[in-house]
């Protein structure tokens, strides 16, 4: 049997009796009883029409063409959030959802009802302080409503602007995630002796100085002459961006784990799982935190740390801030000068310090 009335459907069921029904995707069926054609059956329908409007999902309700919802829903639908790595999608995904449920602490308002072209940078301050407490997720806000309102005025968006451009970060306490120390190297090194992937997973970030999502991607096929040959994660997919092409020695004491760890690696990743496929970047992380607990290391010590301790040793060794820049992959000296300028601190330190004992 069939309706050429809108969302009316027929379903038949095990004993052949066929049933009619008011449906719309995403929301419940309401069952029609009248006699198709009767008038009692279209004042049927016009009552499932309401029932089913106010059983639709919240979002379905309460998105307006020029709401931040909406401006959220259009920016998850381009070209230039699809082009960012998986990761980034998500991050973007959840912070703006969340800012979109947040309320607003006078009138108690859902943001995502909002008008867009409304919101000024006071607002923006607003919503990062709401995570004061947690620096890194404030500052994660502020970046992720930058990245919405920079695709809005490319993209045209009537009274579009980019209110989050002119609100600063707020300072991060310490210096982000801890920077392993020779102490923290030593006791992994003696918990997970060569041969391990724990050991295997150490040297590549402590003797390449990649970042976890390159880590999980490098693999037998990148090695050339000596030298590990690849393109960075990181920004790789984003609208413009150009492929960052990366080029690493192997050093004496990666060769010595590489080759020690032939029957552990994958043939296209060194680090693989128990299933012997490449980690996702996120069960590299949790995988990682496995081994750190099993070395009796504090909790939360992260890959990540790993990089900031190979740019310390080779920062206090001397390097150039052009070569930290070749070799971890930073376009500008700021953070190289970072590492540098610590280092030179430290020689000067050094020097100096015999001369506090100095006798007058």
């Amino acid at each position: 049997m069939k309706f050429n009335i809108p969302y009316v459907v027929a379903d038949t069921d095990r004993h052949g009796n066929v049933r009619l029904y008011y449906w719309r995707k995403g929301r419940p069926k309401i069952r029609l009883r009248a006699e198709p054609g009767s008038v009692a059956f279209a004042a049927e329908i016009e009552a499932a029409k309401v029932a089913s409007d106010a059983a639709a999902p919240k979002s379905a309700r309460e998105i307006a063409p020029a709401s931040f919802r909406a401006l959220c829903l259009d920016y998850f639908a381009s070209a230039n959030f699809r082009m960012l790595d998986k990761n980034t999608q998500r991050q973007n995904r959840l912070i703006l959802e969340d800012v979109s449920r947040s309320k607003t602490p006078k009138a108690g308002q859902e943001r995502g009802a909002l008008p867009y072209a409304l919101i000024e940078p006071r607002h923006v301050e607003e919503i990062r302080d709401e995570k004061f407490e947690l620096p890194g997720a404030a500052n994660n806000r502020v970046k992720a409503l930058r990245r919405l309102f920079k695709w809005a005025v490319k993209a045209k968006k009537p009274g579009a602007r980019n209110p989050a451009a002119e609100v600063d970060y707020l300072k991060m306490p310490g210096d982000g995630f801890e920077t392993w120390s020779a102490a923290h190297i030593d006791q992994f090194e003696a918990a997970h002796p060569i041969g391990t992937q724990a050991r295997l997973c150490l040297a590549l970030l402590l003797y390449t100085g990649v970042r976890r999502s390159d880590v999980v991607k490098l693999g037998p096929q990148h090695e050339r002459d000596g030298w590990l040959h690849f393109t960075e994660a990181k920004g790789s997919r984003k609208a413009g961006a150009t492929p960052k092409v990366r080029d690493i020695p192997i050093i004496d004491p990666l060769r010595e784990i590489l080759d020690a760890s032939r029957a552990i690696t994958g043939p296209f990743a060194y680090l693989v799982t128990e299933r012997g496929v490449p980690f996702t970047v996120n069960g590299f992380g949790n995988k990682f935190q496995d081994w750190v607990k099993a070395a009796g290391l504090p909790v939360g010590l992260a890959a990540h740390g790993l990089r900031k301790a190979a740019a310390t040793l080779v920062a206090e060794g001397g390097a150039s801030d052009r070569q930290l820049m070749a070799l971890f992959g930073w376009e500008t000296e700021k953070e190289a000068n970072r590492y540098t300028k610590r280092a030179s601190r430290k020689k000067l330190a050094g020097h100096a310090a015999p001369l506090l004992g100095f006798k007058r």
